[in-house]
Protein backbone atom coordinates (compact mmCIF):
# COMPACT_ATOMS: atom_id res chain seq x y z
CA UNK A 1 0.00 0.00 0.00
CA UNK A 2 2.75 2.34 1.04
CA UNK A 3 5.01 1.43 -1.98
CA UNK A 4 1.75 2.32 -4.56
CA UNK A 5 1.73 5.55 -2.28
CA UNK A 6 4.99 6.09 -3.62
CA UNK A 7 5.87 4.83 -6.58
CA UNK A 8 2.03 5.68 -7.87
CA UNK A 9 0.43 8.61 -6.98
CA UNK A 10 3.25 10.55 -4.76
CA UNK A 11 5.24 10.38 -8.43
CA UNK A 12 2.44 11.15 -10.59
CA UNK A 13 1.65 14.72 -8.14
CA UNK A 14 5.43 15.49 -8.85
CA UNK A 15 4.39 15.58 -12.68
CA UNK A 16 1.77 18.49 -12.19
CA UNK A 17 2.94 21.23 -14.26
CA UNK A 18 3.82 24.90 -12.35
CA UNK A 19 0.86 27.03 -11.17
CA UNK A 20 -1.41 23.52 -11.90
CA UNK A 21 -4.41 21.80 -9.62
CA UNK A 22 -3.83 18.34 -8.31
CA UNK A 23 -8.02 16.44 -7.44
CA UNK A 24 -7.27 14.60 -4.77
CA UNK A 25 -10.03 12.61 -2.16
CA UNK A 26 -10.55 15.13 0.82
CA UNK A 27 -9.21 12.11 3.32
CA UNK A 28 -5.96 11.54 1.51
CA UNK A 29 -5.05 15.42 0.84
CA UNK A 30 -2.62 15.19 3.69
CA UNK A 31 -0.48 12.38 2.17
CA UNK A 32 0.35 13.72 -1.40
CA UNK A 33 2.52 17.26 -1.49
CA UNK A 34 2.15 19.43 -5.09
CA UNK A 35 5.35 21.65 -4.05
CA UNK A 36 4.72 23.65 -7.76
CA UNK A 37 0.84 23.52 -7.65
CA UNK A 38 -2.00 23.47 -5.58
CA UNK A 39 -4.54 21.09 -4.59
CA UNK A 40 -8.15 20.48 -4.62
CA UNK A 41 -10.03 18.00 -2.61
CA UNK A 42 -13.09 16.30 -3.50
CA UNK A 43 -15.07 13.50 -2.05
CA UNK A 44 -18.66 12.32 -0.68
CA UNK A 45 -20.06 14.99 1.87
CA UNK A 46 -16.27 16.73 2.44
CA UNK A 47 -13.99 18.15 0.04
CA UNK A 48 -13.82 21.47 -2.26
CA UNK A 49 -16.12 19.77 -4.23
CA UNK A 50 -18.39 17.68 -2.67
CA UNK A 51 -21.67 15.47 -3.25
CA UNK A 52 -24.38 15.74 -0.76
CA UNK A 53 -28.21 14.93 -0.30
CA UNK A 54 -27.44 11.54 -2.77
CA UNK A 55 -30.06 9.42 -3.26
CA UNK A 56 -31.56 6.87 -5.71
CA UNK A 57 -33.83 7.28 -8.02
CA UNK A 58 -34.84 4.48 -10.16
CA UNK A 59 -31.90 3.13 -12.45
CA UNK A 60 -29.69 6.72 -11.31
CA UNK A 61 -28.02 8.33 -8.40
CA UNK A 62 -29.21 11.96 -8.16
CA UNK A 63 -26.68 14.41 -5.78
CA UNK A 64 -26.21 17.56 -4.99
CA UNK A 65 -22.63 19.16 -5.97
CA UNK A 66 -21.00 22.31 -3.85
CA UNK A 67 -18.15 23.57 -5.89
CA UNK A 68 -15.52 25.26 -4.42
CA UNK A 69 -17.04 28.92 -4.82
CA UNK A 70 -19.54 28.12 -2.87
CA UNK A 71 -22.36 27.50 -4.94
CA UNK A 72 -24.58 24.67 -4.87
CA UNK A 73 -25.55 22.34 -8.48
CA UNK A 74 -28.50 21.15 -7.58
CA UNK A 75 -29.96 17.33 -9.28
CA UNK A 76 -27.12 15.91 -11.15
CA UNK A 77 -28.17 12.54 -12.30
CA UNK A 78 -25.47 9.68 -12.70
CA UNK A 79 -26.89 6.46 -14.83
CA UNK A 80 -24.48 4.45 -12.81
CA UNK A 81 -24.85 1.70 -9.39
CA UNK A 82 -21.73 2.36 -6.80
CA UNK A 83 -21.39 4.42 -4.48
CA UNK A 84 -17.50 5.22 -5.68
CA UNK A 85 -18.81 5.79 -8.99
CA UNK A 86 -20.25 9.02 -7.69
CA UNK A 87 -16.97 9.88 -5.64
CA UNK A 88 -15.26 9.44 -9.61
CA UNK A 89 -18.16 11.49 -11.06
CA UNK A 90 -17.51 14.27 -8.28
CA UNK A 91 -13.35 14.14 -9.50
CA UNK A 92 -14.36 14.35 -13.37
CA UNK A 93 -17.38 17.40 -12.48
CA UNK A 94 -14.73 19.07 -10.54
CA UNK A 95 -12.07 18.93 -13.01
CA UNK A 96 -14.66 20.10 -15.41
CA UNK A 97 -15.77 23.13 -13.56
CA UNK A 98 -11.81 24.00 -13.35
CA UNK A 99 -11.24 23.82 -16.45
CA UNK A 100 -14.16 26.52 -17.70
CA UNK A 101 -17.09 24.14 -18.13
CA UNK A 102 -20.52 25.12 -17.16
CA UNK A 103 -22.34 23.66 -14.77
CA UNK A 104 -25.59 22.81 -17.55
CA UNK A 105 -22.71 21.18 -19.77
CA UNK A 106 -21.57 18.90 -16.80
CA UNK A 107 -25.18 17.72 -15.78
CA UNK A 108 -26.18 16.58 -19.32
CA UNK A 109 -22.61 15.20 -19.06
CA UNK A 110 -23.23 12.86 -16.16
CA UNK A 111 -26.53 12.21 -17.16
CA UNK A 112 -25.85 10.51 -20.51
CA UNK A 113 -22.81 9.02 -19.65
CA UNK A 114 -23.85 5.33 -20.05
CA UNK A 115 -20.00 4.11 -18.18
CA UNK A 116 -18.03 0.64 -19.77
CA UNK A 117 -19.67 -1.45 -22.11
CA UNK A 118 -20.41 -4.70 -20.33
CA UNK A 119 -20.53 -3.23 -16.68
CA UNK A 120 -24.10 -2.55 -15.51
CA UNK A 121 -24.42 -2.06 -19.05
CA UNK A 122 -28.34 -0.75 -18.86
CA UNK A 123 -29.67 -2.14 -22.06
CA UNK A 124 -33.38 -1.48 -21.97
CA UNK A 125 -35.33 0.25 -19.32
CA UNK A 126 -38.79 0.93 -19.23
CA UNK A 127 -42.30 0.52 -16.93
CA UNK A 128 -42.10 -3.34 -17.55
CA UNK A 129 -38.58 -4.15 -17.98
CA UNK A 130 -34.96 -3.72 -17.60
CA UNK A 131 -31.90 -5.56 -19.19
CA UNK A 132 -28.71 -5.03 -17.73
CA UNK A 133 -25.53 -6.57 -19.29
CA UNK A 134 -22.38 -7.31 -17.25
CA UNK A 135 -19.12 -9.04 -17.90
CA UNK A 136 -19.30 -10.54 -13.80
CA UNK A 137 -17.43 -14.06 -13.77
CA UNK A 138 -15.93 -13.88 -10.07
CA UNK A 139 -18.09 -14.34 -7.03
CA UNK A 140 -17.04 -10.76 -6.07
CA UNK A 141 -18.60 -9.55 -9.08
CA UNK A 142 -21.50 -11.31 -8.99
CA UNK A 143 -22.27 -10.04 -5.36
CA UNK A 144 -21.31 -5.99 -6.68
CA UNK A 145 -23.86 -6.10 -9.92
CA UNK A 146 -26.55 -8.12 -7.80
CA UNK A 147 -26.34 -5.32 -5.32
CA UNK A 148 -26.36 -2.84 -7.12
CA UNK A 149 -29.52 -3.99 -9.15
CA UNK A 150 -30.75 -4.00 -5.70
CA UNK A 151 -30.02 -0.78 -4.32
CA UNK A 152 -30.91 0.64 -8.18
CA UNK A 153 -34.51 -0.91 -8.54
CA UNK A 154 -35.68 -1.99 -4.65
CA UNK A 155 -39.13 -2.50 -6.11
CA UNK A 156 -38.69 -4.99 -8.56
CA UNK A 157 -37.90 -8.62 -9.01
CA UNK A 158 -34.29 -9.34 -10.13
CA UNK A 159 -33.37 -12.18 -11.89
CA UNK A 160 -30.40 -12.93 -13.48
CA UNK A 161 -28.82 -15.07 -16.79
CA UNK A 162 -25.53 -16.33 -15.65
CA UNK A 163 -23.14 -18.26 -17.86
CA UNK A 164 -19.92 -20.10 -16.15
CA UNK A 165 -16.97 -19.29 -17.75
CA UNK A 166 -14.04 -22.15 -17.89
CA UNK A 167 -14.47 -25.23 -16.08
CA UNK A 168 -11.54 -24.90 -13.43
CA UNK A 169 -13.01 -21.53 -12.10
CA UNK A 170 -16.13 -23.31 -11.88
CA UNK A 171 -14.73 -26.08 -10.19
CA UNK A 172 -13.06 -23.55 -8.16
CA UNK A 173 -15.48 -21.25 -7.11
CA UNK A 174 -18.63 -23.48 -7.17
CA UNK A 175 -19.68 -22.28 -3.48
CA UNK A 176 -18.87 -18.80 -3.89
CA UNK A 177 -21.05 -18.65 -7.05
CA UNK A 178 -23.99 -20.29 -5.29
CA UNK A 179 -23.62 -17.92 -2.63
CA UNK A 180 -23.99 -14.76 -4.93
CA UNK A 181 -26.70 -15.89 -7.21
CA UNK A 182 -28.82 -16.97 -4.28
CA UNK A 183 -29.43 -13.21 -3.49
CA UNK A 184 -31.05 -13.11 -6.53
CA UNK A 185 -34.97 -13.56 -6.78
CA UNK A 186 -34.47 -16.47 -10.17
CA UNK A 187 -31.42 -17.79 -11.21
CA UNK A 188 -31.21 -19.37 -14.91
CA UNK A 189 -27.55 -21.16 -15.54
CA UNK A 190 -26.70 -21.55 -18.82
CA UNK A 191 -23.55 -24.51 -19.88
CA UNK A 192 -20.39 -23.16 -18.96
CA UNK A 193 -18.03 -21.65 -21.50
CA UNK A 194 -15.34 -23.51 -22.03
CA UNK A 195 -13.04 -20.86 -24.17
CA UNK A 196 -9.18 -22.57 -23.98
CA UNK A 197 -10.07 -25.35 -21.84
CA UNK A 198 -10.62 -29.00 -22.29
CA UNK A 199 -14.01 -30.45 -20.92
CA UNK A 200 -13.66 -32.18 -17.10
CA UNK A 201 -14.95 -34.49 -15.85
CA UNK A 202 -17.91 -34.23 -13.37
CA UNK A 203 -17.46 -30.78 -13.58
CA UNK A 204 -20.81 -28.45 -15.09
CA UNK A 205 -23.32 -26.16 -14.40
CA UNK A 206 -24.93 -28.34 -12.33
CA UNK A 207 -22.31 -27.96 -9.82
CA UNK A 208 -23.63 -24.38 -8.79
CA UNK A 209 -27.27 -25.30 -9.53
CA UNK A 210 -27.20 -27.63 -6.59
CA UNK A 211 -25.43 -24.95 -4.04
CA UNK A 212 -28.65 -22.69 -5.12
CA UNK A 213 -30.45 -23.01 -1.45
CA UNK A 214 -33.16 -19.98 -1.77
CA UNK A 215 -33.68 -18.38 -5.22
CA UNK A 216 -35.75 -20.12 -7.34
CA UNK A 217 -33.54 -21.98 -10.46
CA UNK A 218 -33.65 -23.20 -13.55
CA UNK A 219 -30.83 -24.92 -16.24
CA UNK A 220 -31.08 -24.24 -19.94
CA UNK A 221 -29.55 -24.10 -22.95
CA UNK A 222 -28.97 -20.71 -24.68
CA UNK A 223 -32.23 -22.07 -27.16
CA UNK A 224 -34.83 -22.46 -23.95
CA UNK A 225 -33.63 -19.24 -22.64
CA UNK A 226 -34.83 -17.88 -25.64
CA UNK A 227 -38.20 -19.83 -25.20
CA UNK A 228 -39.09 -18.91 -21.87
CA UNK A 229 -38.02 -15.29 -22.40
CA UNK A 230 -41.92 -13.83 -22.24
CA UNK A 231 -41.91 -15.13 -18.53
CA UNK A 232 -38.89 -12.99 -17.60
CA UNK A 233 -40.55 -9.95 -19.18
CA UNK A 234 -41.86 -8.24 -15.54
CA UNK A 235 -38.81 -6.84 -13.73
CA UNK A 236 -34.68 -7.00 -13.99
CA UNK A 237 -32.91 -9.05 -15.68
CA UNK A 238 -29.29 -8.80 -15.37
CA UNK A 239 -27.16 -10.91 -18.49
CA UNK A 240 -24.21 -12.01 -16.63
CA UNK A 241 -20.57 -13.95 -17.60
CA UNK A 242 -17.55 -13.47 -19.75
CA UNK A 243 -18.36 -16.44 -22.15
CA UNK A 244 -20.29 -15.65 -25.62
CA UNK A 245 -23.81 -14.76 -23.47
CA UNK A 246 -22.90 -11.17 -24.99
CA UNK A 247 -23.93 -12.35 -28.70
CA UNK A 248 -27.68 -13.26 -26.63
CA UNK A 249 -27.95 -9.55 -25.44
CA UNK A 250 -29.12 -8.02 -28.23
CA UNK A 251 -31.77 -11.06 -29.29
CA UNK A 252 -32.78 -10.88 -25.98
CA UNK A 253 -33.38 -7.23 -25.56
CA UNK A 254 -35.07 -7.10 -29.35
CA UNK A 255 -37.40 -9.22 -28.00
CA UNK A 256 -38.41 -7.81 -24.84
CA UNK A 257 -38.85 -4.63 -26.18
CA UNK A 258 -41.28 -5.95 -28.98
CA UNK A 259 -43.42 -8.75 -27.50
CA UNK A 260 -45.73 -10.10 -30.30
Amino acid sequence: HGKMLDSGFRAYAKQIRDGGTLLVRFDLADQVQVPQGHKLTFGLGAGDYNAHNLRVAEGAFEFDLRTTSGTVIEGLRLPLPGRHNVENATAAAAAALELGASAESVKKGLAEFSGISRRFDIRLHNQTTVVVDDYAHHPTELQATISAAREFYPKRTIRGVFQPHLFSRTRDFADGFAQALDELDEVILLPIYPARELPMTGVDSRLIFNKIDRAKKRLLEKEGLMQVLPQLREGVLLLMGAGDIDALVEPIVNQLKNPN
